[in-house]
């Protein structure tokens, strides 16, 4: 077990001074940490290692916000992350063995490529689509801004619509489909629109929402999922309504996406206007030179890649903070994070390494 030196005082959170830093305003007093979320396999980890004891029966509707502030106030967060009730989909599935450190015995669910739950006008007709107005939709945010601690933000997790346009066709139907029959997949996201239209717009009205973080994966290795021209029209266009609501709100929009974002990063700069861009892979683009590129124009979250963080040692981890810190923090716009998410199998001694050293970096 590793020696955590950055543990010892307890975080104090500062949701002010981490809107400071989003919105660039000269390089922070403190390193300031963000990440999607923890896997559930994390949370209980840290809950064990750090004994932490939650205070609601693990079957409460509301239980995982509880625990996620504790869990995030231990690794130096200043915010509690929450997703819209009522919103989700059936889509079509596959699970496979999970092999990871922390291994979940029900396995790893991805979605099927090959299909979704429409592929023609008749399963479009026929699909039961979620309403935004539902109270169920806000019921998370009323529960949260009752019951987290007022030094934390709250942030609402938003704006799948790449992702769902996939998930809702199966990604292989949904390229056949731009060409057979593009008015099938303009329905659908204009459905999307709508729906999120209104659910962000709900979401808002919480004075405790100081931010809306999107999530929509867009790109793989080498490009977008769908091509650029495709991508403007049927998914930024949804963003940019979401992004331009969060703003008249004052609120930031943040974007979570995997991928390489190259031919689009100008539109979802200067076009939907991005506040911070999240998601960082070394195979793509190194965040510390990201930095020097739109970096300068937006913040930018993470970029410790998860593959790193799971072959390296400790030295090698806290020696990449430190390079990654000196390059980004300087000026602001740089909030410390994994790669992507913190996983299930990213070893917990490497990832608590990366957090330590950030808590250590300028004292």
């Amino acid at each position: 077990m590793i020696k955590l030196e950055g543990f010892r005082n307890p975080h104090t959170p500062n949701w002010p001074g981490l809107l400071a830093n989003l919105a660039r305003k000269g390089t922070p007093d403190r390193v300031y940490h963000m990440e999607l979320f923890h896997d559930p396999e994390v949370q209980d980890a840290l809950c064990e290692r750090f004994a932490i004891r939650p205070k609601l029966p693990r079957d409460h509707k509301f239980a995982g916000y509880e625990r996620m502030a504790l869990v995030n106030r231990l690794v130096g967060w200043d915010y509690v992350c929450i997703w819209p009730g009522g919103l989700g989909f059936e889509f079509h599935n596959a699970t496979v063995d999970d092999v990871g450190d922390l291994k979940r015995t029900s396995g790893r669910t991805f979605r099927d490529e090959h299909t979704g739950p429409i592929s023609s006008w008749e399963d479009f007709k026929k699909f039961k689509w979620p309403d935004p107005t539902s109270p169920e939709v806000t019921a998370p945010f009323e529960w949260c801004s009752q019951h987290i601690p007022e030094d934390m933000a709250l942030v609402a997790f938003t704006g799948h619509i790449c992702e769902e346009l996939s998930w809702l066709f199966g990604f292989e139907t949904l390229c056949f489909l731009l060409y057979d029959q593009p008015d099938l997949v303009q329905a659908v996201a204009d459905k999307l629109f709508a729906m999120y239209d209104v659910a962000v717009a709900r979401m808002l009205q919480f004075p405790r929402v100081k931010m809306v973080w999107a999530t929509d994966d867009m790109g793989y290795r080498t490009g977008t999922l769908i091509g650029p021209k495709e991508m403007r029209h049927y998914v930024l266009k949804t963003h940019k309504r979401l992004a331009a609501l969060s703003h008249a709100a004052g609120r930031p929009y943040l974007l979570h996406s995997c991928g390489n974002l190259t031919d689009i990063i100008d539109d979802l700069i200067d076009d939907v206007k991005i506040d911070a861009k999240h998601s960082f892979e070394d195979t793509i683009e190194d965040v510390r030179q990201a930095k020097n590129t739109y970096g300068r124009r937006i913040a930018m979250i993470g970029g410790l890649d998860v593959d790193f963080l799971c072959r390296s040692d400790e030295q090698a981890i806290r020696g990449r903070v430190r390079d990654t810190l000196d390059k980004c923090l300087p000026g602001g716009g740089y909030c410390l994070g994994t790669g992507n998410s913190v996983a299930n199998y990213i070893p917990l001694d490497n990832y608590l390494a990366m957090v330590d050293e950030g808590m250590l970096y300028g004292r």
